[in-house]
């Protein structure tokens, strides 16, 4: 039922930062937040709850703290969607680039209003003119240059130009006007959402509209409860809060996903089973489902600390090249790396790949003895080229393993203990090897036993020294080479 206008009330604008990677995004949020009395307080809290408010000339505003890796495109774009605002930020010294264009095209789009911060005058090579003419070539028409977009020099790490920019923002909240209904059901959009040991699922979230209350029902498309906590961005528990607050909420049944939409209030509950998003398709039943094209497979488990690392880092890596060798996930989900995923990695013959997410001490040790390999790492990038290192690994064989005998030391039969080096490649235990004498081969015979360091090892690598049982109708002679091409790594 719409509701007239009488009854709606201003609502603080809500702002994202958006630019080029390096061309100081965090650097102004964080000049912001150290600036701003509302947040003062905040510490570390804001950074995990990854919105906070500030009060500026008297008047509330919300920063979202969006990820400003090019690897959160969408998510990027998700938060255009989320803000009322925008702030452009771009380097003086550097420039519109691949990532501010992009940032141009997403708030184009969307039909975000935003204001350009020109970053980095401090810096001797900086060029305001240079800067304002790149982004006219991509279509931003800065006030003083042909265009009615709003800007301002400033320097994030000096904090010049700063309260400028600020003031800017709400003359811009001012023109455009932004209301809400405090008697409508509450309404606002899921930033993230995880998985706590100790506290259960916390989502959160930004209020659009309406009161969010307490004792609640509350809902999103994929997930549904009844708020239990409600904790503003101090971490500060709250019976109620209003838009355009950030907040953190308990009482979901199962993860909301990043981005939806959420409404509560008096509301009745859809049926959701919360066990569906959990369910990992057994590798039989996943062969039947994947197109079979006779290449090679990568399998792999991705897990996250938070759903929407975790929706970002399962899009890359879904996007990865697979013309030669399948990826194949066999499952994706939030939390510590725990039994359950090192079992379901034995069974499917799969790599953990973990972003952000800790291992448990008993996954840890159940995969030293399963033989199951854990990555993982804080980087997104570094991960995708470990992930990538591996495809080129199943692509291409090893480099030939060849070892030069460098003596001999008992023979009983055909068994000759004999020890050398490694001069390419790498040389593995329990295979046949060609002996290979002034250029000439002589036969092959059985390797039975690998030592290195006196220990006994599974293969040895350019440049390690060994000593090896080797079983063949060739006598081994000082200087003769042993040599195999390294099968090529597959994955079933």
């Amino acid at each position: 039922m719409p509701h007239t206008k009488n009854k709606l009330l201003p609502r603080p604008p809500i702002v994202v930062v958006m630019g080029h990677v390096d061309h100081g995004k965090t650097t102004l949020l964080d000049t912001i937040k150290k600036t701003q009395v509302a947040a003062r307080e905040a510490g570390g809290i804001t950074q995990a709850i990854g919105a906070y408010e500030i009060v500026h000339a008297g008047k509330k505003m919300t920063f979202i703290d969006t990820p400003g890796h090019e690897a959160f495109t969408h998510m990027r774009t998700r938060g255009a969607h989320v803000a009322d605002l925008a702030i452009l930020i771009v380097a003086a010294d550097d420039g519109v680039q691949p990532q501010t264009k992009e940032s141009i095209e997403t708030l184009i789009g969307s039909n975000t209003p935003f204001v350009v911060a020109v970053n980095k005058i401090d810096k001797a090579n900086a060029d305001i003119e240079k800067t304002k003419a790149s982004l006219m070539q991509h279509g931003v028409y800065l006030e003083g240059a042909g265009g009615n977009i709003s800007w301002q020099k400033i320097s994030a790490k000096q904090g010049t130009g700063v309260d400028e920019l600020l003031d800017l923002l709400l003359l811009a909240a001012e023109l455009e006007n932004f209301t809400y209904d405090p008697n409508a059901n509450a309404e606002g959009i899921i930033l993230e959402s995880k998985l706590d040991k100790q506290r259960g699922i916390m989502a959160t979230g930004i209020i659009k509209n309406g009161t969010l209350k307490t004792g609640k029902n509350i809902e999103t498309d994929s997930a549904c409860g009844k708020i239990k906590l409600l904790e503003d961005f101090l971490g500060k528990r709250a019976t109620k809060l209003e838009p355009s607050a950030p907040v953190v909420i308990m009482g979901f049944d199962s993860l909301p996903k990043v981005g939806e939409k959420f409404v509560s209030g008096d509301i009745e509950l859809a049926v959701f089973d919360k066990y569906a998003a959990a369910i990992i398709v057994p590798p039989t039943m996943q062969k039947s489902l994947i197109k079979e094209t006779g290449n090679p497979e990568l399998r792999l488990i991705l897990k996250a600390d938070v759903s929407g690392s975790l929706e970002a880092f399962a899009a890359i890596v879904k996007s990865l090249n697979q013309t030669t060798v399948n990826i194949r996930i066999m499952g994706e989900s939030v939390g510590e790396i725990s039994d359950s995923d090192v079992k379901a990695a034995a069974s499917g013959d799969a790599i953990i790949i973990g972003f952000n997410a800790k291992v448990s001490k008993s996954a840890e040790q159940m995969a030293q003895i399963k033989k199951i390999r854990i990555i993982t790492g804080n980087i997104i990038y570094k991960l995708v080229e470990t992930i990538e290192e591996e495809i080129k690994a199943i692509e291409e064989p090893a480099p030939l393993g060849i070892a030069e005998i460098m003596a001999t030391y008992s023979q009983k039969g055909k068994k000759q203990v004999i020890g050398g080096k490694i001069t390419n490649g790498t040389i593995k235990n329990n295979t046949t090897l060609a002996v290979t004498r002034a250029g000439e081969v002589l036969g092959t015979g059985k390797l039975t036993n690998l030592q290195s360091s006196k220990r006994d090892v599974t293969q040895v690598e350019f440049p390690m020294e060994f000593g090896m049982v080797f079983e063949s109708g060739v006598d081994i002679q000082i200087g003769d080479l042993l040599s195999h091409e390294v099968q090529k790594r597959t994955a079933q």
